[in-house]
């Protein structure tokens, strides 16, 4: 009695299924352009401690930070956070900022610099350093 063997794989004799929809995946914001390593050195990032911190009238959004950035004159920097942060919570914190970016009005005041943060599916952390890392420090 001799049996015949199948010897073809499954999913060459199984019916044909459709295709499979993609998962559905956050859409990817597309990368920015690259820079070079000069460019990049450009970018001067200090650390900064809170001195005071309050919402800016007729804005939801801004909070103005008064900030030891290790100079005698300090810095002023307005960032639109207020979503996630209160002022009175930050008061304290050492943060990370921006410091040579061009002054920019908002509101009727004026910015000098960014804090650094990070975003994700809406929501927003800033970066946050430990107490023990003096204000005016460069991020290499």
């Amino acid at each position: 009695m001799s049996e015949e063997l199948n010897l073809t794989p499954a999913a060459e004799t199984a019916a044909p299924e459709a295709p499979a929809a993609p998962a559905a995946q956050p859409e990817a914001e597309a990368p920015k352009a690259e820079i070079s390593f000069d460019v990049f050195e450009q970018v001067d990032m200090t650390v900064v401690k809170v001195k005071e911190c309050a919402n800016v009238k007729k804005s939801k959004k801004l909070l103005c930070f008064q900030l030891d950035d290790g100079t005698a004159e300090g810095r002023q920097i307005l960032s639109g956070i207020a979503q996630w942060y209160t002022a009175e919570e930050l008061v304290g914190k050492t943060l990370v900022a921006v410091t040579n970016l061009a002054p920019r009005k908002m509101m009727g005041l004026e910015s000098n610099g960014m804090l650094l943060s990070a975003e994700k599916d809406g929501e927003l952390k800033l970066v946050m350093l430990d107490d023990s890392v003096p204000a005016g420090a460069k991020l290499v």
